[in-house]
């Protein structure tokens, strides 16, 4: 029987001997690291009450306040075109648009002069015919009195109607030749024109047609939730309400008008339930104050100066967690509450809060995603340029 030696070196040995060494040592446990506590961050708000000017966002088309049909009254042909009633042409009151042919009405009138002077000749000759008749009468020695047929008296009324039907036919003659010239009834810009030189028009022909340019008009839908925060005008006497209006199409982004509400439609919307509150703008087309003139039909934005809310909260909507809830930040620890709010009034940037706040608590304004009740919190300080542009917000108007 043969026995195989193996040699082993040297080197495997030691190896095996130290790992089997390591092995054989306890392994100490990793001490645990002590982290510090994270806070959540927040900024706050500290609430204040102040007064709130509410602004009620709106829109509408401008429109003019009545739109004319120019109309002959005679017949005719026309012969000139004034450039004041070309399409977008503005022109004043009473003045000439465009004329007829006047040579028929010229003759009529002159007829009609030459029927009046028959007829106050024809007049005179019987008031002398009376006045000799009763003379004639009273050299005869008759003691009662002449008769009415005696005194030409019937002759007489006739000869007067004469010559007031012979008055009023020349009135008539002048002023078919006065509606020969056609002239605007008011103060206004031309819509469009349907005429042409030489074309022959009838009476009542449309013409064209014009509207008035001393101010226009915007229709503004206000829905019922927002009727009790503006006092619109019910009556003539009663204040009318500022509205400033901004350009909706992008066209002019720099520039704003005036407007006041000045009366309501009696009737609400069917579809909508909105009443319909007219504003008033005057000098739409920048006549007299040379500012960006307006198109009819252009769109426009409103914002409606509503009524003024004593003693209010503003929060900024991004406060907001859920419907209608907000966190506060109580100290002594730092800490979050719940706390839910009834919201008087809101816009895209802001809540309006009447109650449920006491003035110096606090607000956290920061987006916590995960933030619950009770925890801990850090708060940080509001970065200056968002500090300046909130003092910004709150001393200026809301617009």
């Amino acid at each position: 029987m043969f026995f195989s030696r193996v040699i082993v070196p040297l080197s495997i040995l030691a190896l095996g001997g130290g790992a089997w060494y390591y092995l054989g040592r306890p392994v100490e446990k990793p001490k645990p690291i002590s982290l510090p506590e994270q806070l959540i961050k927040t900024e706050i708000q500290e609430m204040t009450p102040s007064d709130y000017q509410v602004q009620i966002e709106s829109q509408g088309s401008v429109r003019p306040h009545y739109v004319t049909t120019i109309t002959s009254l005679v017949p005719g042909s026309v012969t000139v075109l004034h450039p004041c009633f070309e399409d977008g042409a503005f022109f004043e009151k009473d003045q000439v648009l465009a004329e007829l042919d006047p040579a028929d009405f010229e003759a009529a009138q002159a007829s009609a002069e030459a029927r009046l002077a028959r007829a106050e000749a024809a007049l005179q000759q019987e008031k002398a015919r009376a006045k000799q008749a009763r003379l004639n009468w009273e050299d005869i020695g008759y003691d009662e009195e002449p008769s009415d047929l005696v005194l030409r008296i019937p002759q007489l009324k006739e000869a007067e109607a004469s010559v007031k039907s012979a008055t009023a036919d020349l009135d008539q003659a002048r002023r078919n030749l006065e509606r020969t010239k056609i002239k605007a009834p008011f103060a206004g810009r031309v819509k469009i024109r349907n005429v042409g030189l030489g074309q022959a028009v009838g009476a009542s022909s449309p013409l064209g047609e014009v509207f008035a340019s001393d101010y226009a008009e915007i229709r503004l839908p206000i829905s019922p939730s927002q009727l009790n925060f503006v006092k619109l005008p019910a009556e003539e006497a009663d204040a009318p309400v500022p509205v400033r209006l901004t350009d909706a199409s992008g066209v002019i982004n720099d520039h704003s008008w005036l407007a006041h509400i000045v009366r309501t439609e009696g009737t609400l919307d069917e579809a909508t339930r909105e009443l319909f509150a007219i504003a008033r703008i005057d000098d739409p087309f920048g006549r007299e104050k040379k500012s960006p003139p307006l198109r009819i039909g252009q769109p426009l934005r409103a914002q409606i100066e509503g009524v003024n809310l004593p003693k209010v909260y503003v929060l900024p909507r991004k406060a907001l967690r859920g419907v209608n809830r907000v966190y506060m930040v109580e100290q002594n620890p730092p800490v979050l509450m719940r706390r839910t709010i009834v919201p008087i009034w809101s816009t895209a940037t802001e809540i309006i809060v009447q109650e449920g706040f006491t003035p110096g608590e606090k607000l956290s304004t920061s987006s916590l995603t995960y933030a619950v009740e009770g925890a801990k919190v850090e708060i940080i300080s509001t970065p200056v340029d968002a500090v300046s542009e909130g003092n910004a917000a709150d001393t200026s108007p809301k617009s």
